[in-house]
């Protein structure tokens, strides 16, 4: 049987080692990120991919409200709240900053060219200043592309596989995003060789977008392209609507425009960059500078289609097709 002295020493150790403890966890440094998000709060998507991001720190030991704060900003696609975003962020004085999108980053950028910035889904990051090179970014930037300007000639071909008839086809894109600009010179490049007539369509206006596939919808053989923006993203429902509507076979650049109706999509999966962001930021907070961190680009491109979109259109879709596809939506 313990004597009474030995126990309360014991006691007494265990009471003077608790507070040290304490001491200890309360001493070590909050660390804080500032994400700028492209998309509105409520967005199903955005919430999905905050998830994936906070999901891989947890697993690398960072926790929510412990050693680790996230501040966001959401900005529902619109490019004018960009850079008072980025500076209320900044304000924030975080530790490093997540920026979605190539505009986004150019933002965050101008606000600061100290705080590390990892990115995701941006389009040719050299070519638009972002970075040095893909495999030495230099400065204080890194990140993960979504995809090379070039596949965006393969949404055409994709319209025409499914949908043979189309010999005209909207692209609805952002005109004031560099990589608006760089999808559709690279549709058009491709559109001579499979006969198809284009006409551009702003993203950034709902009573635009209406009028202009209602416009675009009253003639025959017409199919729609949706490039990647954040405009086009946070218009997506009125988009899917109109088409359905006016009965326009669409190709979108991402799997959940098909998941919420759209007919098909080829692109990279949108969650799997912020865990690898995560990855990134991991490794920036424990010392290692953006600018020796690659930029790296996807390994793999998912096509989806819905057969009910396709059924409800008139469509066929080709067996072809169907054993190329990643998912068939039923």
């Amino acid at each position: 049987m313990m004597r009474r002295r030995e126990f309360m020493t014991l006691l007494g150790g265990a009471a003077a080692a608790w507070p040290l403890s304490a001491r200890a966890q309360q001493g070590e440094r909050m660390r804080r990120i500032g994400v700028l998000m492209n998309k509105a709060a409520d967005d199903a998507e955005g919430r999905a991919q905050v998830s994936a991001f906070e999901g891989a720190l947890q697993q690398r030991g960072w926790k929510l409200g412990g050693n680790l704060q996230i501040d966001y900003r959401w900005s529902a696609g619109d490019a004018s709240r960009y850079r008072s975003y980025a500076a209320e962020l900044i304000g924030q004085a975080p530790d490093l900053l997540l920026g979605v999108g190539g505009t986004v980053v150019g933002a965050l950028q101008q606000a600061t060219r100290d705080v590390p910035i990892v990115f995701v889904g941006t389009t040719d990051p050299v070519n638009r200043g972002l970075v040095a090179s893909l495999s030495r970014p230099g400065g204080n930037t890194t990140g993960f592309t979504q995809f090379e300007f070039g596949l965006s000639g393969k949404w055409l071909e994709l319209l025409k596989e499914i949908a043979p008839s189309v010999t005209r086809a909207a692209i609805i894109r952002d005109p004031s995003q560099f990589s608006g600009v760089g999808m559709l010179a690279a549709i058009q490049a491709i559109a001579p060789s499979l006969r198809v007539e284009l006409s551009a369509i702003d993203a950034r206006d709902t009573g635009e977008i209406e009028r202009a596939l209602t416009n675009f919808g009253r003639q025959p053989n017409g199919g729609i392209i949706v490039t990647a923006s954040a405009a086009a993203d946070h218009h997506r429902d009125l988009i899917t609507t109109l088409a359905k509507r006016h009965r326009l076979p669409t190709v979108h650049a991402y799997r959940y425009f098909v998941t919420d109706g759209g007919l098909i999509a080829y692109g990279p999966d949108t969650n799997e960059p912020f865990r690898l962001a995560a990855g990134y930021a991991d490794r920036i907070l424990k010392g290692e500078k953006p600018g020796d961190l690659p930029v790296q680009e996807p390994t793999k491109y998912q096509l989806v289609i819905n057969l009910k979109t396709a059924k409800a259109l008139g469509l066929t879709v080709p067996e072809t097709l169907l054993a190329r596809a990643d998912e068939v939506i039923e």
